[in-house]
């Protein structure tokens, strides 16, 4: 079983998160791809919203594809959602499964800097999905990652959930930006509104 994870803060989910999983999805053939909330991202402040309302948010988003799902298991464990941690965890409860972390190009860079990350990049590949505006340096990849960093490219969608929590604190629509039925979510709660 290849299974594709897609972390991320999701605050909200948009349809940049849903292309970058399809792109992956579809460039490697995996067989599922988990969508998983971070409780407490490392490299952010925090979310906007509760991880309960995010992961919410990702089950209403992924709700029409088959291969698509969202799993909780970092808002359940809590605390900072370190990747070499869940990794290893979910590696213990599926022990077939080949696991590949899905990242934006913005990441790609930056893994050097990640706890842990010669054992993650042991435990995974990383497919690194190509967004406008960020220029990949593979090259320049510690010698331990040349390998173990796939790319996949989407299309291009400048879109990202900063820009749609301040766009409904504005009080502009955010429709189409996000699935429908996120749309219809953060509307019913009148989420990230100010």
């Amino acid at each position: 079983m290849r299974i594709g994870i897609m972390g991320g803060t999701f605050d909200p989910i948009h349809i940049g998160h849903m292309l970058a999983a399809e792109a992956a999805y579809d460039t490697y053939r995996l067989d599922r791809v988990w969508f998983m909330p971070s409780h407490i991202p490392p490299h952010k402040q925090g979310a906007g919203v509760a991880g309960e309302e995010r992961l919410q948010m990702v089950k209403e988003a992924v709700q029409s594809h088959s291969a698509f799902e969202a799993i909780d298991h970092e808002i359940r464990r809590g605390g900072v959602s370190y990747t070499f941690q869940t990794i290893r965890e979910l590696q213990a409860l599926h022990s077939g499964a080949e696991f590949y972390f899905i990242i934006g190009a913005d990441m790609v860079n930056f893994l050097p800097h990640w706890e842990h990350i010669e054992e993650l990049a042991q435990r995974l590949i990383f497919i690194g999905v190509r967004r406008p505006g960020y220029e990949l340096a593979l090259d320049e990849l510690p010698a331990f990652l040349h390998d173990r960093v796939m790319l996949a490219d989407m299309p291009v969608v400048d879109i990202s959930s900063t820009d749609i929590r301040e766009r409904i604190a504005a009080g502009h629509s955010v429709r189409y930006m996000v699935p429908d039925r996120v749309y219809e979510y953060i509307t019913r709660g009148s989420m990230y509104e100010i």
